[in-house]
């Protein structure tokens, strides 16, 4: 009976404690959400209105309007899936080498790699914006895509991957006369699928969400993406129309949710199935 008592009390503090951690999280999205849906004098209302008298769905259609968001959302589509493609061209041989190969240097290499990784783009935008301003790119779609080519740590990540692959099977597809493109893939990638799928999550939210390098990069709403948009909603002659902004923001949001559920189904299909434990 007391041991019943004891697992009784660790799985109610334990739910408690999971759901306070949950709300944490939920509770922005519920509060954008509610505020999207509410006239502007509801989200003036103390305490504050969380279920609208009758849902505001045309505040959708102000966000939309209020700019060129066709413009914004197809820049920020462009931008995002570039450098996710980039990146993964780029990394995915580079991984390879510093897992598989044995090379001069390939030490210090992967050390200016580990550095990279730790360095904040905010200390090096000075130097990467004079030199995009030498080659002409500066406010277009390139600065915003250039700089994020390489993801050091997605090769990181990923060469921690192709390390738990063992030697042999590669050995086998050479054997078989393979050639090191098609030994990566067809084993190296399918068997790291739960680090690409999670890289390319992070690069999707972190590009998708970017604000600082588009405004620093960017003069021009023809080649600015939808984050800049949403924050030009914020002041309407010198009134925040919050349930504006919490529309347009329910619009940024939506993409990031879509791509999540898909990119997490596919970390666990992977897991499944690949031999990587």
């Amino acid at each position: 009976m007391v041991t019943f008592d004891i697992k009784f009390v660790k799985g109610t503090f334990g739910f408690i404690c999971k759901a306070a951690i949950l709300m944490v999280f939920v509770f922005p999205f519920l509060w954008m959400i509610s505020t999207s849906l509410q006239t502007f004098q509801e989200t003036l209302t103390f305490p504050p209105t969380w279920i609208p008298a009758w849902p505001q769905w045309n505040n959708f259609v102000q966000a939309m309007q209020s700019g060129p968001f066709l413009t914004y959302a197809r820049n920020s589509l462009v931008v995002t899936l570039s450098v996710i493609i980039l990146q993964l061209v780029v990394m995915i041989p580079a991984a390879y080498a510093f897992a598989k190969y044995k090379f001069v240097g390939k030490e210090l290499l992967f050390a200016l790699v580990l550095l990279a990784f730790m360095i904040p783009g905010q200390v090096t935008f000075i130097p990467v914006y004079l030199m995009l301003a030498d080659w002409g790119v500066i406010n277009s779609l390139l600065p915003q895509i250039i700089p994020f080519m390489a993801n050091a740590f997605g090769i990181f990540l990923l060469r921690q991957y192709f390390m738990q692959i063992p030697q042999e099977i590669i050995e086998s597809g050479r054997l078989d006369n393979a050639s090191e493109l098609k030994i990566i893939w067809k084993i190296m990638i399918p068997m790291s699928m739960p680090a690409l799928a999670t890289i390319a999550l992070f690069s999707f939210v972190s590009h998708w969400n970017d604000y600082f390098w588009p405004l620093v990069m960017t003069d021009s709403a023809q080649v600015r993406p939808l984050t800049m948009g949403i924050a030009m909603l914020r002041e309407t002659e010198g009134i925040s129309n919050w349930h504006i902004i919490m529309a347009g923001n329910v619009v940024l949001v939506v993409p990031i949710l879509i791509v999540y559920l898909f990119t997490s189904r596919q970390i666990v299909k992977a897991f499944v199935y690949s031999g990587i434990k």
